[in-house]
């Protein structure tokens, strides 16, 4: 069982990994080991809840598919082991963002005091130019 927040917990059985072989430098080594792990999670056919498979469904994010399958690619270390506890960790990171609910933004209002002296400067703008005018006698 992976924890992802202390009430909130996944099967390792629900995530599918497959050893693949990594990309990039490495030598005679790279072709012959399977270093690289390809974790695959179907939201839809998970355990969580309702309202956080709706939140991770909804996020715009590359690694999700169309149908809900959630792939992360792990090569960043030379042994399937790190790679594995790698793509689980980076699981458990992008589910946790989701079990988050941000707060409701509430728009500042303007206060007495700067409608007061707004006002004021008006009036004194207004006074002035009324003093620039020609005098009627």
């Amino acid at each position: 069982m992976l924890e992802i927040t202390p009430s909130l917990r996944i099967d390792e059985a629900e995530m599918d990994m497959t050893a693949i072989r990594a990309q990039g430098a490495g030598g005679q080594n790279v072709n012959k080991v399977s270093s690289a792990i390809h974790l695959r999670f179907d939201v839809n056919a998970s355990s969580l809840p309702d309202n956080i498979k709706s939140r991770l469904l909804s996020v715009a994010d590359t690694r999700l598919t169309s149908d809900g399958v959630f792939v992360i690619k792990a090569q960043n270390f030379r042994t399937q082991e790190q790679n594995r506890q790698d793509a689980q960790a980076r699981l458990i990171e992008w589910i946790a963002q989701a079990t988050k609910v941000q707060k409701k933004r509430r728009p500042t209002r303007i206060g007495k005091g700067v409608k007061q002296r707004r006002e004021n400067s008006k009036k004194q703008q207004s006074e002035r130019k009324q003093m620039r005018k020609k005098v009627d006698f």
